[in-house]
């Protein structure tokens, strides 16, 4: 395997016609020989985090929504965080972007400083996701806080307009090309 994208973004390209990727954008939070997972940033759903999970109300970013995190395992809640001070164990994902344990609550001591939850995770077999890029499925791209914990709504726009070159154009793709 060559390169390793934990801690990248995925954003899907515009062809790509999967309902469970269609203009998502996929925080990955591990990528090796054996496979990869992550989890989609821009699917808010209107059920909220505190039904839950209450005791990480005072912790929640804006919306307090439960994420569709990917076809994976919807029953478990993946919960992204950002830390000023990050506890020492803690490995982080790009920045002070990591993950945290939602079935304990916060520390006092240490809480992070927002978090957002998603319900389940996207996953990739070995080999899988290396077949994806290569038939240009995804675009691989460095992540922003921003991007985690901004707006949800035009977040694979966003994404792209940053890019240098021809990239940022696939912002401006539209979503039915033969109305164009």
């Amino acid at each position: 395997m060559a390169a390793s994208f934990t801690g990248k973004l995925l954003v899907a390209n515009p062809e790509m016609r999967d309902p469970n990727f269609y203009r998502t954008v996929v925080l990955l939070f591990d990528h090796g020989e054996d496979g990869a997972f992550g989890t989609v940033l821009n699917r808010p759903t209107d059920e909220l985090v505190t039904d839950h999970v209450p005791a990480w109300l005072d912790h929640l970013a804006d919306p307090p929504v439960v994420f569709i995190g990917g076809p994976v395992r919807n029953e478990i809640a993946v919960g992204v965080a950002e830390w000023t001070d990050p506890p020492e164990q803690w490995t982080a994902l790009f920045s002070e972007i990591g993950f945290v344990d939602l079935t304990d609550p916060p520390d006092p001591a240490n809480a992070p400083d927002r978090v957002r939850v998603y319900s389940g995770y996207s996953g990739w077999d070995a080999g899988q996701l290396e077949v994806e890029l290569a038939i240009d499925s995804w675009f691989v791209l460095e992540p922003v806080v921003d991007d985690v914990f901004g707006d949800p709504e035009d977040l694979w726009a966003r994404v792209l307009k940053r890019q240098p070159g021809r990239l940022r154009l696939y912002a401006q793709y539209p979503h039915d090309l033969e109305s164009n």
